[in-house]
């Protein structure tokens, strides 16, 4: 068994896929609707075949609260890892996202949050070399 997907879910889809593409760099991997539903996804550029991000629309009001729920207590809804985190936050920052945390050393890594403009927080993690 493994993990093919895992999603977020966003207040507008079209923002948040030009977000994590054209602002994170990811490539979107499937788009089609089927009536109001939209199925979006998107993956790494360096492992196409890899773990899909489903962006999906919180038009549920459970969905809805417990995205507000998350962001309000500063949790963070996806991290994802690099091996240049400050490089990393400098491309993102100058493409234009609001980080909340730069990045910062904790035990273990060196990690830094931003907002994703669809309602979530996002942690960007790189693993300590020992």
């Amino acid at each position: 068994m493994k993990i093919k997907m895992t999603s977020v879910y966003v207040d507008d889809q079209e923002k948040a896929l030009r977000f994590y593409t054209e602002v994170l760099g990811f490539a979107k991997k499937a788009d089609f609707s089927n009536g109001p539903f939209r199925w979006l996804t998107v993956v790494s550029p360096e492992d196409p075949g890899g773990i899909e991000l489903q962006l999906a629309l919180n038009d549920n009001p459970a969905a809805m609260a417990y995205q507000q729920a998350m962001f309000q207590q500063g949790q963070r809804a996806a991290m994802f890892y690099t091996d240049d985190v400050n490089g990393d936050y400098e491309r993102i920052r100058a493409r234009g996202a609001a980080f909340t945390m730069p990045p910062t050393s904790v035990t273990g890594s060196t990690i830094a949050t931003l907002n994703d403009t669809c309602g979530n927080l996002i942690q960007l993690t790189q693993l300590a070399r020992w």
